[in-house]
């Protein structure tokens, strides 16, 4: 069963080609775009099942489905790495954004470009599939950078309006930046390990964990550089709040359980390599620490309701920074795991409240809806006790 897991990028990539190069009538672009991600989180959960069940002796298992490329020692594959982790992952970016899919059928139903819509839906889950899946540093940046796609095209997907187009290329450039090092980063541990396989690097490091300590901090430090500019922590976190030009359930899925969960899981991949950069780890606690202050303070006096959010998620994120930088990792991808649900939840929430208002924004020019749209009240209640670790009752409680 576990060998299958390499058809769950597969089946978002299918939906993608399908909805971009063929003309599909538009009562069958919500199907093919939510049934590809369906098809995914099922196949996701069964495969988790399986393994929960019959965890494999070493607590991970590799599938090999082929060699991407070969030049002289450098042969990265195409393999799937599969453990507790990826599995993690795989639940919340295929189950939460199934649900995002199917909320955004009915949202964007009037909208001329529906079809292209779904479509960069369906590229972004399979991306960031690849992402988590990838065994080895090539495949993992080829995940990256399609998530970096993506998030350009939602973003900027009414570019017709000059400041949708200004946000999406300030996502792309600031990104980018983070990218840069990270990129130098991987070359690093090539030039060093001779290898770009995850596992086999791990195995080196513990064959000698005390030499080279030097160039494991720059390399964890180049890291973490791509890690801030992908999870919008200080001083890259300035894309994030302006990404919220795209249309709400593009924001709810960046925000829940694609791009900005990306920084953490890398760090939380990488964790090896952090164990011998004491300087890098600590320096992920303080970005993360001053990170969550800053941005719940400029949360405060936000009148936008997006960037309300925007800021939370930078500060939540904030928390998970924190977390793996005390070396709480268990804790910090449990964080990560609630935060994907109840911050879903509380964007999709202030998508309903923004389309009943005729796309108003402004939380002063709002009030009174609790009769009007009692469910949407309800469900923004649970989601703002979850934010505030309300006690015993919320599960962001019991992960913060």
């Amino acid at each position: 069963m576990i060998n299958t897991i390499g058809w769950v990028p597969f089946f978002p990539l299918l939906g993608f080609i399908l909805l971009t190069l063929t003309r599909i009538p538009r009562r069958w672009v919500p199907l093919i775009g939510c049934g590809s991600i369906g098809i995914s989180a099922i196949l996701v959960f069964a495969i988790t099942l399986t393994f929960l069940q019959s965890p494999p002796e070493t607590g991970s298992i590799k599938v090999f489905y082929g060699i991407w490329m070969s030049i002289g020692n450098f042969t990265p594959t195409f393999s799937a790495y599969v453990d507790a982790l990826t599995l993690i992952m795989l639940c919340i970016i295929t189950g939460v954004g199934f649900l995002i899919h199917v909320y955004s059928a009915g949202y964007m139903a009037h909208d001329p470009g529906y079809a292209r819509y779904f479509a960069y839906l369906n590229l972004f889950i399979a991306a960031m599939s690849v992402l988590v899946l990838a065994d080895n540093l090539v495949l993992l940046f080829l995940g990256w950078e399609g998530v970096g796609l993506c998030s350009y095209l939602l973003i900027g997907f009414w570019y017709r309006d000059e400041s949708n187009g200004a946000a999406a290329r300030k996502a792309f450039i600031v990104t980018r930046i983070g990218d840069t090092a990270m990129t130098i980063g991987f070359l690093l541990i090539f030039m060093h390990f001779s290898t770009v396989d995850i596992q086999n690097i791990f195995i080196q490091l513990t064959q000698s964990p005390d030499k080279n300590q030097r160039l494991y901090e720059i390399i964890a430090l180049l890291v973490l550089g791509g890690a801030v500019g992908k999870s919008a922590q200080l001083p890259l976190q300035t894309w994030l709040p302006d990404a919220m030009a795209g249309p709400t359930p593009v924001s709810a899925l960046i925000h829940a359980a694609t791009m900005v969960t990306a920084g953490v899981y890398l760090i939380a991949r990488l964790h090896p390599i952090y164990l011998q950069a004491p300087v890098a780890l600590q320096t992920v606690g303080w970005i993360g620490l001053i990170t969550l202050l800053v941005a719940g303070f400029s949360a405060l006096v936000q009148v936008d309701i997006k960037r309300i959010l925007a800021y939370s998620t930078i500060s939540q994120i904030g928390y998970m920074f924190l977390g793996l930088g005390v070396g709480a990792w268990s804790a910090s991808i449990f964080h990560l795991m609630t935060h994907a649900f109840f911050k879903a939840l509380l964007f999709l929430s202030a998508g309903t409240v923004i389309f009943c208002l005729h796309h108003k924004q402004n939380i002063f020019e709002m009030g009174g809806l609790r009769q009007r749209m009692p469910l949407t009240f309800i469900c923004f209640a649970i989601g703002c006790s979850s934010l505030a670790s309300l006690p015993y009752i919320t599960s962001g409680f019991y992960s913060k």
